[in-house]
């Protein structure tokens, strides 16, 4: 009981004031070299090469089918692009790039050895910046630099406001002492029931490999259609150019308690499995077919102890209410 009540009161404050977490666990890669904005902007889908110094972009990296490899954030800095993206996937994405690198003077490295990652979210996540003198960036996804080497970017994680903060290693316990004072600390049930109630993906866990980025509603924030080439394209153009994607991510109200991997049914037909979940109020994820996606469709969640009724609820990005 103490701990679901930890989890409340890490949720408020993640959603009402301010909360932050240590994400240092998610992979950070940085792309140095003369080459490096061309050659990214060759492998994801978002334009790279229109970015302004210390501004960023979401994207997604895709194979040549259009099924995702990785989304991520990418932060086009001075002299180098800083790549931020899921934990447990840079082995993956290095070799994925590398693999392209050709006659291109481009060098990837792995940068999280180097740097943590702190964040904090809530609607109150400026002025405890402000309150540690440390500037807040205005604009969502862009960065601001200090004399001490410490990045913030605008990064609104949660649909709110939200900045993360990249430390050099050696400075990282002194800030979470910092950030100690200002605000809780927050652990992930927390920031996953936020994530859940504001209709957001994450890679991994609602969109695998096995998606295509329209499926989990990424058009409006990490495609760009006018950018040119890239591997991949030719498919995600043609979805937009001839028709629709077959199944969408979906926010679904719960009328009981499930848990992820539950069958999602229209009636008697399997039209989706549940990929995220949170409890008080009980909601989920899942990707479902498109015939029965629409706002407002009642639907069903085969649960361990029966038949759960469930509505659609919001698409991507939206809030539950």
């Amino acid at each position: 009981m103490r701990r679901v009540q930890v989890v409340e009161q890490e949720f408020t404050a993640l959603t009402e004031t301010a909360g932050w977490l240590d994400q240092s666990d998610r992979s950070r890669l940085c792309l140095l070299g003369a080459d490096r904005a061309r050659f990214l902007h060759g492998q994801v889908t978002n334009d790279i090469n229109g970015l302004g110094e210390f501004t960023g972009c979401y994207a997604a990296l895709v194979n040549a089918k259009g099924k995702m490899e990785s989304d991520l954030f990418a932060y086009r800095l001075a002299d180098e692009i800083l790549l931020d993206f899921e934990p447990g996937l840079t082995a993956a994405v290095l070799e994925r790039l590398e693999r392209y690198v050709i006659a291109e003077d481009v060098e990837i490295a792995d940068v999280a050895p180097h740097f943590g990652l702190l964040t904090m979210q809530g609607p109150q996540a400026e002025a405890v910046l402000t309150e540690l003198d440390l500037p807040a960036p205005t604009e969502p996804l862009t960065v601001a630099q200090t004399e001490d080497e410490i990045y913030i970017v605008h990064q609104p994680r949660l649909g709110t406001v939200g900045f993360d903060l990249f430390i050099p290693i050696d400075a990282m316990n002194a800030w979470r002492d910092r950030l100690a004072t200002t605000a809780p600390q927050c652990q992930m049930p927390a920031f996953e029931k936020a994530r859940v109630l504001a209709t957001i993906p994450r890679f991994g866990v609602d969109l695998t490999t096995d998606h295509l980025p329209p499926e989990g509603g990424l058009e409006t924030r990490a495609i760009s259609y006018a950018k040119g080439c890239y591997i991949g394209q030719e498919i995600i153009a043609r979805i937009r150019t001839y028709g629709k994607v077959t199944k969408v991510l979906r926010g679904l109200t719960l009328n009981g308690a499930a848990a992820v991997g539950d069958p999602v049914l229209h009636g008697e037909k399997p039209v989706g499995t549940l990929s995220s979940v949170c409890h008080e109020p009980s909601a989920a994820l899942a990707i479902i077919k498109r015939a029965a996606c629409e706002l407002g469709t009642v639907l069903s969640v085969d649960t361990k102890n029966g038949s759960v009724s469930a509505q659609v609820a919001t698409l991507p990005f939206e809030k539950f209410q």
